[in-house]
């Protein structure tokens, strides 16, 4: 089969498309016949990318941790999934990934595609879609009538971020560049700021929630517009300051998404009832996944760069 497998620490340049032995299911475990993946820049920095959860290191890497695809073989004791089976997933840290004609999957990380999407856009789902779900319900128990900043709303995340708080009953606050005014306000953002020519502390006050994207100062002006007790939820490195939100009285978490069929099925639902939309915004066949991390590099994408593995 073909993949892309990793030849050495770094960017793109080290992306390689070539031939690699098929793998089979062992117990518990199904094989998918991947059709499209989506690109996760920052994957190839992670020290999960090259190694194993057991901290070894793995040779030859393949990325991709969203996927969309069909069960095509199940291996022993695996009983919830029969081949044929549509299905979406982000897949767990620390093994091969998506970015192949065929992976490796768990049970518990495959949820039914949602039949309103092709395979293209339910890959640019899971992961982003599970980010945004993950922040500001897992670790923010968002709730209808709070305030929510979300720094970054026109990025992969942020697309979700904004669309699930709308959909909560938040009072939606975005921020961006002056051309993705009109895009977010449509995708739910209530108010928009372009972080390009207004510093969004100085119109922002006693928000509820920060879900900060963005990270560096950016997460460090975020501190002053956070009501007392509120929160900041944030996935960029580096971590917040915990000393810093106890300064000001501001609960702080930092988390890594992690796979979950039940929240992406809930996901799949709100997407089939129209109530949530992926956004892409580039796609390119698999031989092309160096251009493809090139394109994300540039930072600034609107929604999802996605990669096509099969029609």
């Amino acid at each position: 089969m073909k993949a892309i497998r990793i030849h050495g620490r770094g960017g793109p340049d080290h992306l390689v498309y070539e031939d690699v032995p098929q793998p089979h299911p062992g117990p518990g475990e199904v094989l998918v016949r991947v059709y499209a993946t989506g690109v996760i820049v920052n994957e190839l920095r992670w020290n999960e990318t090259y190694e194993t959860k057991a901290g070894r290191k793995r040779v030859l890497p393949i990325p991709g941790r969203d996927l969309a695809g069909v069960v095509v073989e199940v291996g022993p004791g695996v009983t919830a999934l029969t081949e044929g089976a549509e299905i979406y997933a982000l897949l767990d840290y620390g093994r091969d990934g998506a970015e192949a004609d065929y992976t490796i999957a768990l049970p518990g990380e495959l949820a039914p595609k949602p039949r309103t999407l092709d395979y293209v856009q339910a890959a640019a789902v899971p992961l982003s879609a599970l980010t945004a779900w993950q922040g500001l319900f897992e670790h923010a128990s968002l709730v209808a009538g709070q305030t929510v900043l979300i720094h970054g709303g026109a990025g992969g995340v942020g697309v979700f971020a904004v669309q699930l708080a709308r959909w909560a009953g938040a009072h939606v606050i975005a921020t961006a560049s002056a051309r993705h005014r009109d895009f977010l306000r449509e995708l739910g953002a209530d108010e928009f700021i372009d972080y390009t020519t207004t510093r969004f502390e100085d119109v922002v006050h006693d928000v509820d929630l920060v879900f900060d994207l963005v990270g560096g100062d950016t997460l460090q002006r975020s501190w002053q517009v956070i009501k007392l007790g509120g929160t900041l939820v944030s996935v960029v490195s580096p971590r917040p300051s915990f000393e810093e939100a106890k300064a000001h009285d501001v609960h702080a978490v930092w988390f890594v998404v992690e796979p979950n069929r039940e929240q992406l099925i809930q996901i799949g639902s709100l997407i089939d009832a129209g109530k949530l939309r992926p956004i892409i915004d580039a796609v390119f066949p698999l031989s092309q996944a160096r251009q493809a991390y090139e394109q994300g590099t540039k930072g600034h994408t609107r929604g999802k760069v996605v990669l096509r593995v099969a029609d």
